[in-house]
Parts: C-alpha cells; sequence; structure tokens
C-alpha cells in the first residue's frame, strides 16, 4: 500500500484478539472495508482510517473502548468523558493528572501516575501483577493519553522515551513511527518520558473543539506512517550507518544522492523536512540511546555525536529535550 496513513495489519491483528471471537473475524473487519485476507500477509498495511472503524465499531459492539483488555471496561463515551474532566483545568500538568485518575478508576490494571522531576516528567503504571501485559495494551493505553494530551495542549508533545515491562514484540516499526524511536523493553516499569516544560502549557480548549475532536477520533490519534522510501528516511538511515564526523554537507550528499544542492532542498521540503532537521534528529536519536548505556562518558557521546566539546552537547540536549544529559541519565537509570 503507498498510502502514507498507514497501519500495519499486525495492529488489525492485535485489535482482534481479546475483542473478537476468531469466526467473527472477517464479518468485523468486511464492514469497516478490511479485506480479511490481509491477515495471512505479515506486509500488509490498512488505511489509518480503516483501523479507525476497526476501533469504533469493536467499542460499540464490547461497550469497551479499550478491546477487552482489562477486567474493568472503558466503556463507550469514556473518551469524551475523560477529555470533557481535563479540558475543565487550568494547565496541562492538572488536565493529565485529572485524565489518569479517571483511566486509573476505570481500569483494573493500569493505575497511572503523573511525576514531574526536575525538567523531566513521566507518566508511570503503578501495575500490581508479576505478569506484565502485552505491548499492545501498554501501547493503546498511551495511544489514548498522549493523543488526548496533545489535544489538549493545541502541539505535537515529544516523547524522548517510552520504557515498557513486557518484551519486545516482533513488530515495532508503527510503535516507533507513533511514539518514539527510543522503545525499550524488560524494563522494572512501565513509563512514558516527556519534557517537564509541557506541563505548564494552558489548556484553551472549547466544547465544539471537543464535538470535532471526538468527531475524528481515534483517526485523528493514530500517527501518520512515515514511508521508509521517503527521502528523508532513506537520509536518516544512511547517517545512521556514518560516524557523525563524516556525515557530508548538503552539496556531497545532494551529490551521493544523484541531484543539486536545491533539488534535495527542494524534496526534502515537500516533506516538511531540512538537511539539518534530519541530522539534528539523528543526533538526538543517539544521544538517547547511548545515555541509557552507563559505560559510556558524556564525552565519548559528544565526541560520537561530532560535539566540539562536551558543554555543546549539553547545550544540544537541553534543547532537544528540555534537560541535562546527567538529569535524563539519572531518570532513564532509576538513580536518585
Amino acid at each position: 500500500m503507498a498510502e502514507k496513513d498507514s497501519i500495519s495489519i499486525h495492529l488489525v491483528r492485535e485489535a482482534l484478539l481479546q475483542s473478537c471471537e476468531p469466526d467473527g473475524a472477517a464479518e468485523v473487519l468486511g464492514k469497516v472495508g478490511i479485506d480479511p485476507l490481509l491477515l495471512a500477509d505479515p506486509t500488509a498495511r490498512v488505511p489509518a482510517t480503516a483501523y479507525a472503524r476497526l476501533w469504533r465499531l469493536l467499542a460499540r459492539r464490547l461497550d469497551d473502548e479499550f478491546f477487552a483488555m482489562d477486567p474493568r471496561k472503558l466503556k463507550s463515551g469514556s473518551l469524551a468523558f475523560l477529555c470533557r474532566s481535563a479540558m475543565a483545568q487550568p494547565s496541562l500538568a492538572a488536565g493529565l493528572a485529572t485524565g489518569l485518575e479517571f483511566l486509573s478508576l476505570m481500569l483494573e490494571h493500569l493505575p497511572a501516575q503523573l511525576v514531574r522531576q526536575q525538567s523531566l516528567a513521566e507518566i508511570v503504571l503503578l501495575e500490581d501483577s508479576a505478569e506484565p501485559r502485552r505491548a499492545f495494551t501498554y501501547f493503546t493505553y498511551w495511544m489514548i493519553v498522549h493523543g488526548v494530551a496533545c489535544w489538549l495542549a493545541g502541539r505535537r508533545i515529544p516523547i524522548l522515551a517510552i520504557e515498557l515491562r513486557c518484551a519486545a514484540p516482533d513488530f515495532c516499526h508503527d510503535y516507533q513511527v507513533m511514539f518514539s524511536d527510543n522503545l525499550r523493553f524488560d524494563r522494572p516499569r512501565t513509563r512514558m518520558i516527556i519534557s517537564a516544560e509541557y506541563l505548564d502549557l494552558p489548556i484553551k480548549r472549547s466544547l465544539d473543539e471537543l464535538k470535532r475532536f471526538l468527531a475524528q477520533a481515534p483517526a485523528n490519534i493514530l500517527v501518520k506512517y512515515r514511508d521508509p522510501q521517503s527521502l528523508a528516511s532513506r537520509i536518516k538511515h544512511e547517517l545512521r550507518q556514518l560516524p557523525a564526523a563524516h556525515w557530508p554537507e548538503t552539496q556531497a550528499q545532494a551529490q551521493r544522492l544523484c541531484m543539486s544542492a536545491s533539488t534535495l532542498r527542494r524534496r526534502l521540503a515537500q516533506e516538511g523536512q531540512t538537511y539539518q532537521g534530519l541530522k539534528d534528529s539523528v543526533r538526538k536519536e543517539l544521544a538517547i540511546v547511548w545515555l541509557a548505556e552507563p559505560q559510556i562518558s558524556f564525552a565519548e557521546i559528544a565526541t560520537r555525536l561530532g560535539f566540539a566539546d562536551v558543554s555543546s552537547f549539553y547545550k544540544a540536549f537541553r534543547k532537544w529535550s528540555g534537560s541535562n544529559p546527567g538529569h535524563y541519565r539519572s531518570l532513564i537509570l532509576d538513580e536518585p
């Protein structure tokens, strides 16, 4: 499928796993415009709009907006009530706390807490079960929480990291696109980490805006699929394979791609990207991964990323994440 707004068939299978009897899957998929034969093709993708229709149909049939993945139902209308409660709060911090409190009351196995630690904030799931949930359960929860948070704030909130108690599923690509490249599995607890500066954003949403948001949900919280064949994706892949000191400048990169520098800039602009922005994005991805490895010093990370010194790395990382590298490392490693 060439359409960019698409979802892997793996996620369709996951949605059906607990919420639909095997014999009824074909009927359900047919009603939302998904060919049941695609379930046998691991490379298949379906339009995000069709996946959203599947979500809504299953929610109506089960009276559960959480795919029957918790003993207590997240009854139809829960998302609307969550949004109305949260939008009445003055700031995103208060709105998130209200929304998490509501979800903690509604879902038996996924109580959650918002924790602010200096320049970073984390939403932590306080699970009491020894066995972790499956990855799809956690990511569906994060899709709801993060989607509502972005709507409340009126902007996309970058996720610095997501840690999960479960093992990595066989298919992670869509989760990385929807949330963050920095997904860590088999961790002691499940949490999402963002910059705390977003918590201070004011909430200014009207009832008309709420109606529009709910009318389009959940399609509007399913993040666009990034085409792996796009120019930006190809360039980022190439940059990851090279030491930062050997990253080509714009003219050299254009020559590698057999095009002029002006054509490179124009084609990236059509994808909403710049070459410098792509380099910064890869630097941020690599920095976050290496900061989770305590044996790699800040000086070595700075050198690997092509910075002249540690202070330049500190400055850049603070710009990217709102936090200094030391604080981020202490949080991700659960250090005091």
